[in-house]
């Protein structure tokens, strides 16, 4: 059904993955129909494999993880490191920061208005600065 449903390409995941610099592939556009459909997630491999299983699409482990590196070089995707044990993949690739519930392994986009910097060391010479992640470590009360 899932693979119906991206051969028809209502969310233009297509056009996003060929914007992209990505080819179409079966496999590229039955993860990306899965990861991108109506709201901003966050995902492991394992939690997106899984997904796509019961949505009836084969697809290996090794594969969804080589589809979500892919998704993060081309910039569609963000990978967030909350976690020694997995990585996190953030379908908001725009530079925001998280809220990290332990317990759950959960992860909670801060809303930019929640959070300031204050100042930002200076690079070393001969290097700038690519970006800032900023994970805040919760526990439930």
């Amino acid at each position: 059904m899932a693979l119906r449903a991206a051969k028809s390409d209502p969310a233009g995941v297509r056009t996003r993955l060929r914007t992209a610099g990505l080819r179409s592939t079966r496999q590229r556009v039955a993860l990306a129909s899965l990861l991108f459909q109506d709201r901003q997630r966050h995902v492991t491999a394992e939690s997106l494999h899984a997904e796509a299983i019961v949505a009836g699409i084969s697809v290996s482990l090794a594969t969804v993880y080589n589809t979500l590196n892919q998704f993060v070089v081309a910039g569609m995707l963000r990978q967030v490191a909350a976690d020694a044990e997995r990585s996190y993949f953030d379908t908001n690739a725009a530079a925001h920061q998280h809220f990290y519930i332990e317990e759950d392994r959960t992860l909670i986009d801060i809303p930019d208005e929640m959070i300031e910097m204050a100042s930002v060391p200076k690079p070393p010479e001969g290097t700038c600065i690519d970006r800032i992640d900023v994970v805040i470590r919760i526990k439930r009360t």
